[in-house]
């Protein structure tokens, strides 16, 4: 049996854990993934943390301890997340030292709630790498036109941030210019540049399963020979595009300061219709420098029978255009799925926050201690 896994890492992939729970670190279960599975990172999401605390008695203790004090919901959650997220943290320490900081990185949400506000964004972020207090942090800013600015005063500050919710390729080109502005006020205020890092969080199988849906109410043949493309095609092109901007004149200036490039991040790379290969959203995604976070059962697919032949990115870009030049052709507009996607992006995390909180509400009470 091949590693593919290890093949994946070679080819300068980082793989990263799209799940976090109080079990996994506990069972040392997260620990095992480092050590046998090539795993160098975890990403978190209000969805993960809804689930994992309303399942199973993981988080009895702190819950109860939480009630006995009479915090408000929204402390209890922040408490409750940022322990996994500092515990988690700790156990990619050493993956953290070795990597020069690249990788061993958790990331942590704000409020999906704020995606509109930037300067409570930018208070929450502040806020939120303050109560984990560890170097290897990075936390989640969405992509929205509020979160651009915020993207820029967080990196400004000296805080890593990991940028979530990119569909666009108009926008991901606008997280990227907010990198380098916030590089520039870092090096402005003085900070080391070379201990500011981010990711671009580049979401690939929701614009397949929006595309795809537009497709099969045409129902042409025309129609369904473009079905699957459009999610690839999209990433390959921003990976095109990160190629232009960390290579410019401005990027050098910085780069001279030390600083480190924004690594496009391929996300939402679960395979939503069976019809495609399991793994489809990871070896077709293959190239330097670039992080993949996969769901746990993506994980283990590829390394079961995942096929890794090297870079699938490098020589793409002509056919990815065509691929989604015939989206467009066929009366989809790229700009009104994207818009929609992130629309979505924001509404099902601000869903998933309220199911959070009311989840959690439920656990204070149960494990309130009575009177007296």
């Amino acid at each position: 049996m091949t590693d593919a896994l290890k093949r994946l890492s070679e080819e300068g992939v980082a793989i990263w854990l799209d799940d976090l729970s109080r079990k996994r670190i506990t069972s040392g279960n997260l620990a095992e993934l480092l050590d046998q599975q090539h795993v160098v990172g975890v990403t978190t999401n209000p969805s993960i943390f809804q689930k994992a605390i309303s399942q199973g008695d993981g988080y009895d203790q702190q819950v109860s301890d939480l009630a006995a004090r009479k915090v408000t919901v929204e402390e209890a959650i922040r408490m409750i997340t940022t322990a996994d997220v500092r515990d988690a943290a700790d156990i990619l320490r050493p993956v953290f030292d070795a990597s020069g900081g690249q990788d061993g990185r958790v990331s942590i949400e704000v409020d999906p709630r704020l995606a509109h506000n930037t300067k409570a964004t930018v208070a929450e972020a502040r806020q939120l790498a303050w109560l984990v207090d560890r170097p290897n942090t990075l936390i989640k800013i969405p992509a929205t036109k509020a979160g651009l600015p915020a993207i820029t005063e967080t990196i400004g500050r000296g805080i890593s941030v990991n940028v979530t919710l990119i569909f666009s390729l108009e926008r991901y080109r606008e997280v990227m210019d907010a990198y380098l502005s916030g590089l520039e006020k870092a090096k402005a205020a003085g900070l080391d540049l070379s201990k500011i890092h981010s990711v671009a969080s580049f979401f690939v199988s929701r614009v397949d399963t929006e595309i795809d849906k537009r497709i099969d109410a045409l129902g042409t043949d025309e129609a369904k020979a473009a079905r699957g493309k459009a999610g690839l095609a999209n990433a390959r092109l921003a990976y095109q595009a990160y190629e232009e901007v960390f290579s410019g004149d401005r990027w050098n200036a910085l780069d001279k300061a030390r600083a480190n490039k924004q690594r496009p991040l391929w996300a939402s790379t679960g395979v939503k219709d069976p019809a495609y290969k399991d793994t489809m959203y990871v070896e077709e995604l293959v190239a330097p420098n670039t992080v993949n976070t996969m769901p746990e059962a993506t994980l283990e697919a590829t390394e079961d029978h995942g096929e890794i032949t090297g870079n699938t990115i490098s020589g793409t870009y002509e056919q990815a255009r065509a691929d989604l030049d015939a989206v467009e052709k066929l009366g989809i507009a790229y700009d009104d799925v994207v818009q929609l996607l992130e629309d979505e992006g924001v509404e099902k995390f601000e869903a998933s926050w309220n199911d959070l909180l009311k989840s959690t509400e439920a656990e204070l009470q149960r494990l309130a201690p009575s009177e007296g």
